[in-house]
């Protein structure tokens, strides 16, 4: 994680950080959307990930994309049926969260 400047106003606290996204991109062997879904956000919680939003969309004939806004920035997944794989990727300010939820993800999703 960047620098942190906190500045407070009002009994806010606001925390700026230095301009640093990490990434992770991975292969996993599960398309099944539900099973997903659950999964992902349980693990999301764990790491401490703050879940802003959620949007998914099955598509007509097949395939599953779902994103999860996160306040430290997003994951999403996209279903290949076909393929028997799903593509998950996470972008984050937060590199010490994401390096947690690679490892939980190594560990109980099983990437391919």
């Amino acid at each position: 994680m960047g620098h942190l400047l906190t500045m407070e106003n009002n009994n806010e606290k606001y925390i700026a950080l230095q301009a640093e996204m990490f990434h992770y991109d991975v292969w996993i062997p599960t398309i099944d959307p539900e099973k997903l879904k659950h999964k992902i956000s349980i693990l999301l919680t764990e790491c401490d990930f703050n879940i802003v939003n959620f949007v998914e969309h099955n598509f007509p004939v097949k395939g599953y994309t779902a994103v999860w806004l996160l306040a430290e920035s997003h994951l999403a997944i996209h279903t290949f049926p076909d393929q028997e794989k799903t593509f998950l990727q996470i972008s984050s300010c937060n590199k010490i969260k994401l390096e947690l939820l690679k490892q939980k993800i190594k560990s109980v999703i099983q990437p391919s």
